[in-house]
């Protein structure tokens, strides 16, 4: 019971804990551990906000702006100039036939491209024979193309012709390109549930080929002056959404704020509410400071005092004049008690030294007395 006692009065002694980064929301570190967690940071401003709908799809040809090379008469084929792949402007010479009629040397025709574009196949090779009925070469216009999304069918009556979409074609990259919607499919595939958006895209260095897949983000709404942030900024579950601030005062440390979100785009989320135009939120290792400051290391009081160059309270707020009058005090009277215990230590040891002398005399007096004292009859 009195060890218990004992305890319970010690813990009410002891003083309080330094500040932790993760209970107070704040994470604190030094310049080595931000460039360590490669810390990015973007400032908060209200500006245009897309609402949008992702989708899969490709890029193919337009209808109608393929051409085919072929020969008016009878030959054989005694020169190819092209070969697929290649890039041909309109009526350039891509071949020559040699005709069947009698000549020497026999008549030669020269065969031109029908338009600009790429050669996209080919089946001549030289010395066959070529008929008129017979495409040597086809050639394809890839100024511009269709980039074709699968779009679900429950949202394909949230777009009209008009609608614009940024689009990513994996095999370039991050390059994005900027496309309008132009028409739909005319039926829906009813096994996946979605129906072909076309969208035109304008291909003027010609990189974007039939085949490639595409990513899309399709704009269905628009809305100013909307605040939102990088998605890679956001933290936490669905139900407990929050972001890092850098703080306003103290270097390198980052305070956790809870927020509220909205509608999300390709790449950002609308925040309803929990921040301000100009709080700086990090983005690139945002992730990492949930588990940044744990461990130990300094205290938020230890980095307010390097920051302002006095001393704060254990929460970091700054001291009042009765406070830090208070804490001087403090200081003054345990350094008082610890010079002055030194000179009373000799007296303390002598006191304790007489007590134990007389009270080991006393007992030989008691003890003397009863030996000498006659039994009474």
């Amino acid at each position: 019971m009195k060890f218990s006692v004992i305890l319970c009065m010690g813990a009410l002694l002891l003083p309080h804990a330094a500040f932790s980064a993760t209970e107070g929301g704040t994470v604190l570190l030094t310049e080595q551990g931000v460039n360590n967690l490669g810390i990015e940071i973007v400032t908060v401003e209200e500006a245009e906000f897309q609402d949008t709908a992702f989708a899969l799809g490709r890029i193919e040809t337009i209808p109608g702006r393929t051409g085919a090379v072929s020969s008016r008469i009878s030959g054989k084929l005694v020169e190819l100039r092209v070969s697929p792949g290649d890039s041909v402007t309109a009526d350039q010479i891509v071949a020559e036939v040699e005709s069947r009629q009698a000549g020497d040397p026999p008549p030669v025709i020269p065969l031109r491209a029908p338009l600009k574009g790429l050669v996209m196949h080919s089946d001549a090779r030289l010395g066959d024979p070529v008929e008129p009925d017979k495409a040597l070469l086809e050639i394809t216009d890839l100024s511009e193309v269709h980039a074709v999304a699968r779009v679900p069918e429950y949202q394909a009556g949230m777009l009209k012709p008009g609608s614009k979409a940024r689009i990513q074609v994996a095999a370039l990259g991050e390059k994005e390109f900027e496309g309008e919607l132009i028409r739909f499919g005319t039926s829906a595939d009813p096994e996946s549930g979605t129906i072909d958006a076309y969208f035109l895209l304008p291909n003027p260095d010609g990189v974007l080929r039939p085949g490639m897949r595409a990513e899309f983000s399709i704009v269905k709404s628009m809305r100013e002056g909307v605040l939102s942030v990088p998605k890679e900024s956001l933290q936490g579950n669905p139900a407990n959404r929050h972001v890092y601030v850098k703080h306003p005062k103290i270097p390198n440390a980052f305070d956790r704020v809870s927020v509220q979100t909205g509608e999300t785009s390709a790449n950002r989320v609308e925040i309803v509410d929990g921040l301000y135009p100009g709080d700086e939120v990090v983005t690139r290792g945002s992730y990492s400071l949930g588990f940044a400051g744990q461990g130990g290391g300094v205290s938020l009081k230890e980095a307010m005092d390097a920051a302002h160059g006095h001393e704060h309270n254990e929460d970091g707020s700054e001291m009042t004049p009765e406070q830090a009058a208070a804490k001087k005090a403090a200081k003054s009277g345990e350094a008082g008690h610890e010079h002055g215990s030194a000179a009373p230590a000799w007296r303390e040891k002598f006191f304790m030294a007489t007590t134990a002398l007389l009270f080991v005399l006393l007992v030989l007096s008691s003890v003397s007395k009863r030996k000498g004292t006659p039994e009474l009859t």
